[in-house]
């Protein structure tokens, strides 16, 4: 761990170059495949293999090895063999929803109706399966059975409720078990038990797996294979939810990208043609930026159910409609996060000594879009932000992200009497506020930072897989690059370190030019670099077209509007 000051620039590492015996080893591969494997401490031929081509048919787990995998498709299978009702309640967010589709897929694959898909509202019932819920279903589809999706595992006594109410529960979750586990039927999450090997899961993809388990134990008129196409919702899932990617991970993730370039939805077909993505040519970067907004816009506006919908019809009006709505949501998000931004610039303009900590709220903001804001203010003003709202329930809700490379966990951890309810990690976090706590919440946080002092500032360093020059990016890189992806926990993008280098043009850009772009007289195949929400006088190195000045960029291919861009994306100029 690295202590990273206020104010400063990115603290980065240049990895070294691959020892000879590496190269000997994966011969077969030109040198900038071989430098980014063994920059993820890929270092044979069988991992080399095992990574740059995932096998479907030999590298995904046996499902039943899943914790009470067994008795969840033994309920399941009576209930279908029966007739029983079944309501899959699922999570409201981009896990959840494509896990909800897959299930549903099955079930209508299957010929089976006697289904009924709940997703709670994330401003009124808020996260998991809650006993007013359980009360809820019991009067409105009366179900023998409900099978959750991405929650449950820690709710204890809403199944006990269920229980009561002769309703049985099986939870699919992904999410870490406490001491006490609900009495469900079962509970099919990857972090019980010790004999599945793989823990990183995510929601969707323990869904998947529990399908995995039904084709194979159930007598179903499905042909053969079909459960492939479901991957597109595994992999948007996967990728979205942040879970690493790597063992089964890369493997859904790999091929939940090919199915998402085939995929015959009519609702994700609509929405990339909308946005001028290319199907074709998604990647994950069209997930994390296109589609996953959109779908989460649903909870955090209005009804999940919106996004369900979008995912799961076949209609073409139905789609249509539906992604209307959808754009209409995902606009106001944005207007509604601009607006608490500046809000809260203007609050911030009458603090004569600006906090080291950003702790700010308003009960009339909606505590799903209180992240949105942190992050961008945690970036701008290079310090942790703490932003809250208050919920449908009059529960004082906010999020908290990172910024100066402080902690907010270790800050959470240090006050908890301020809290109801917190959680998260170095980087952003989650809390809930005890009422009369909430007026302490901001000199609470302050003091925890001055007590705290610098061993709240924990930052690892960014690490650079290769020093190259402009002439040095070729197809041949991005080639190779391309090969390593898809990107995302613990598969980290390539980043690239170019020093001394002049920019002939420096531009903002934007409807309200609020990005920044250099031009570059190079032979290479990048000739710009481009930073999205940040202005170049937001930069510890203000670039000019005078002076050189050292890039760390990712190298970046966009299909947009039919048209091929390759292009550099400045994560920090040093």
């Amino acid at each position: 761990m690295v202590m990273l000051p206020y104010g400063t620039m990115s603290l980065f590492e240049v990895l070294p170059e691959p020892p000879a015996e590496f190269a000997k080893e994966l011969g077969a591969y030109n040198s900038w495949l071989r430098t980014l494997l063994y920059n993820r401490n890929i270092t044979s031929q069988s991992a080399a293999e095992s990574f740059l081509h995932p096998s479907y048919e030999t590298e995904l787990h046996d499902p039943f090895l899943l914790h009470d995998m067994e008795a969840a498709v033994v309920r399941i299978l009576k209930a279908m063999t029966e007739n029983q009702k079944i309501v899959i309640y699922s999570d409201y967010d981009c896990d959840g929803i494509p896990g909800a589709v897959v299930l549903h897929d099955f079930f209508v694959a299957a010929g089976f109706s006697n289904f009924y898909n709940q997703i709670p509202h994330r401003h009124y019932d808020g996260f998991g399966l809650s006993v007013k819920a359980v009360e809820k279903l019991l009067v409105e589809q009366k179900p023998a059975l409900i099978i959750t999706i991405d929650c449950g595992t820690t709710d204890v006594e809403a199944v006990a409720k269920a229980n009561e109410l002769g309703i049985d529960v099986i939870i699919t979750d992904h999410h870490e078990p406490k001491e006490i586990l609900p009495k469900a039927v079962a509970i099919v999450n990857p972090k019980l038990g010790d004999t599945y090997p793989f823990t990183g899961l995510c929601g969707a993809a323990v869904i998947f797996k529990l399908v995995q388990a039904l084709l194979a134990r159930g007598n179903f008129m499905i042909a053969p294979g079909l459960e492939k196409w479901w991957l597109d919702m595994v992999g948007i899932a996967t990728i979205a939810d942040m879970v690493p990617l790597r063992d089964e991970n890369r493997t859904l993730a790999h091929y939940g990208l090919m199915v998402l370039r085939k995929s015959r939805r009519p609702g994700l077909q609509q929405l990339l043609r909308k946005q001028k993505t290319s199907q074709q040519h998604l990647t994950e970067d069209d997930i994390g930026f296109t589609i996953g907004p959109r779908i989460n816009a649903a909870s955090r506006m209005d009804t999940p159910e919106d996004a369900f919908f979008l995912l799961a019809t076949k209609d073409e009006g139905e789609a249509g409609a539906r992604l209307e709505h959808l754009e209409k949501l995902n606009t106001d998000r944005k207007s509604a996060v601009a607006q608490m931004t500046k809000e809260i610039h203007v609050r911030l303009k009458d603090v004569e000594v600006m906090p080291e900590v950003i702790v700010m709220g308003n009960p009339e903001w909606r505590p799903s879009l209180v992240g949105l804001a942190a992050n961008k203010l945690a970036e701008e003003y290079n310090r942790p932000a703490f932003l809250w709202g208050r919920d449908g329930n009059g529960v004082f809700k906010g999020s908290c992200r990172a910024g100066g490379g402080v902690s907010v966990v270790m800050l959470m951890n240090a006050t908890p009497e301020l809290f109801h309810e917190f959680g998260g990690h170095h980087a952003s976090g989650g809390f809930s506020v005890r009422d009369e706590r909430i007026h302490d919440l901001a000199a609470g946080l302050q003091g925890a930072y001055q007590l705290l002092g610098t061993a709240a500032k924990i930052v690892e360093p960014l690490l650079v897989d290769m020093e190259l020059t402009l002439e040095a990016f070729s197809t041949e890189l991005l080639r190779a690059q391309r090969q390593c992806g898809p990107y995302g926990c613990e598969n980290r993008k390539p980043l690239y370190l170019i020093s001394n280098v002049q920019a002939k043009e420096v531009v903002r850009f934007g409807k309200a030019k609020e990005h920044t772009k250099l031009t570059f007289a190079t032979t290479g195949l990048a000739k710009e670099a481009i930073a999205f929400f940040k202005t170049p006088e937001q930069f510890a190195i203000i670039p000019t077209t005078e002076l050189p000045v050292s890039l760390l960029v990712h190298l970046e291919e966009s299909f947009f509007m039919g048209r091929l861009q390759t292009r550099l994306r400045i994560v920090d100029i040093v």
